[in-house]
């Protein structure tokens, strides 16, 4: 049920609000509850039930007590923008002043995550203190939210202002707690009428003026009609553009990416991703050759080699293999002699072959140039050492003549020398020995003459 015309209790006085009642009969919960025999007599709920005789109770907080602090919760089921907070605290008659000091300082939160203890993801509509509070109070609370939370402590060792109760019996009672503001996000004004400006985030405006609390990704300022500038997108343009569109485009206003695509060196959806080794250009859509000097990496913008190519190859790219040179970046010519003048691009050893008079891994061996060469050598040495061979060739020829003239020499002295004895011998005397046979032969002579042959040692 929605309540469209509210109430703020005064004593003896109804005010009548046009904003709608965001709190009747929601889901309420509560840190503690008084116990008693009867359990709905001060559950959460009776603060929402718009029966001011019926009030929600919790235990004692306090010095004494095991719980120092307390807390209530109402759940409006969605995220509404919020006007203004009543509540009607419990009174007892003649006692107006100590139910102040139980409820002094209490703070409300408006949520939208219902952390009971953890307020830091939460918006402080109000904070009591130092002086007492009504026990009829109201507050305007200009926030968008789901849960709207009251909160109390009395801590120990804190010493609280003048009034605020201490002492064993700090109870919380609430009657009622009445949230208003409007069922309808989009809208704002005492009448929940005026919609709210067309780049309001989740469509959502103050409820009394109408600005934005925040804007759609692309838009700025207070109601959200001024587009982002160049090299900002996002919610309430906070983001920077990466700076990497390609030809200095600027990004989409509202998702930061390149329509025309990445720079040269840059990737992904936003353009602020380094291009991988291995990869560059616009995008990072283009492979490096690999064939960089030290396999280092090539530009990641241009492609480009930047400390030369490895043997083989040639150009900024060094994807350009060697044509009738070799070696590194193509700077040895191939052998002229090489057939087709082709050689290996690596090395340079010659492909096909040598042309005829030449040989070699890089035909760069003349075999006519070789033999003149073999020639010239045999010359040179011939001068150098032709004379002294010359030379000792004569000396050993003059030594082997004298030799053997001197073995001659003495070989013919010998024959003389046995000539002269035998013939000496042979006119000599003999010694005549008695001897029954004789050692001659007695030869037969035919014709006259002497029977004994004389024999010339000519």
């Amino acid at each position: 049920m929605l309540h469209k015309t509210g109430f703020i209790f005064v004593t003896g006085i109804a005010l009548v609000l046009t904003h709608d009642d965001l709190t009747f009969q929601k889901y309420a919960t509560q840190s503690t509850v008084q116990s008693s025999n009867d359990e709905d007599l001060y559950k959460a709920g009776n603060a929402v039930d718009r029966n001011t005789t019926t009030c929600m109770r919790t235990g004692v907080i306090g010095p004494n007590s095991l719980y120092k602090t307390v807390w209530w919760k109402v759940d409006l089921g969605g995220v509404y923008n919020i006007y203004s907070v009543n509540i009607l605290f419990k009174n007892y008659d003649g006692y107006e002043r100590r139910q102040r000091g139980r409820f002094a300082g209490f703070s409300i939160y408006i949520s939208n995550t219902g952390n009971n203890y953890n307020f830091e993801n939460s918006s402080l509509c109000y904070k009591d203190g130092p002086h007492l509070p009504p026990l009829n109070f109201t507050t305007t609370c200009f926030f968008s939210g789901r849960y709207v939370i009251f909160y109390n402590e009395r801590l120990d060792g804190v010493t609280y202002p003048a009034g605020y109760e201490t002492s064993s019996t700090v109870y919380t009672e609430l009657c009622e707690v009445q949230v208003y503001g409007c069922v309808r996000s989009d809208v704002y004004g005492s009448n929940c009428n005026e919609s709210c400006p067309t780049n309001c985030r989740y469509d959502r405006c103050h409820i009394q003026n109408g600005t934005c609390f925040s804007c759609n990704p692309g838009w700025t300022g207070r109601t959200c009609n001024t587009e982002c500038s160049d090299g900002v997108y996002g919610v309430d343009c906070k983001q920077q553009c990466s700076g990497h569109c390609r030809d200095n485009s600027v990004c989409d206003q509202v998702t930061g990416q390149c329509g025309m695509g990445c720079a040269a060196g840059w990737s992904g959806s936003l353009c602020n991703t380094v291009c991988d080794d291995g990869t560059f250009g616009y995008d990072c859509i283009n492979n490096c050759s690999g064939n960089c000097l030290d396999d280092t990496p090539c530009n990641k913008e241009t492609g480009h080699c930047k400390g030369g190519c490895k043997p083989g190859y040639t150009n900024s790219l060094c994807n350009k293999r060697c044509v009738q040179s070799f070696g590194e970046g193509c700077r040895y010519p191939c052998s002229k002699h090489c057939l087709n003048k082709t050689c290996n691009e690596f090395n340079g050893n010659c492909v096909y072959g040598c042309e005829m008079g030449f040989y070699g891994d890089k035909c760069d061996q003349d075999i006519c140039r070789n033999l003149k060469t073999e020639q010239n050598i045999s010359s040179s040495l011939w001068i150098y050492f032709g004379p002294i061979c010359l030379g000792i060739n004569i000396l050993v020829m003059i030594i082997l003549i004298l030799c053997l003239w001197g073995v001659y020499t003495k070989n013919v002295f010998v024959s003389i020398k046995t000539r002269s004895r035998s013939k000496s011998e042979h006119y000599a005397e003999p010694e005549v020995v008695h001897e029954d046979n004789s050692h001659y032969q007695e030869l037969s002579v035919s014709g006259r003459g002497n029977p004994y042959l004389n024999t010339n040692l000519n």
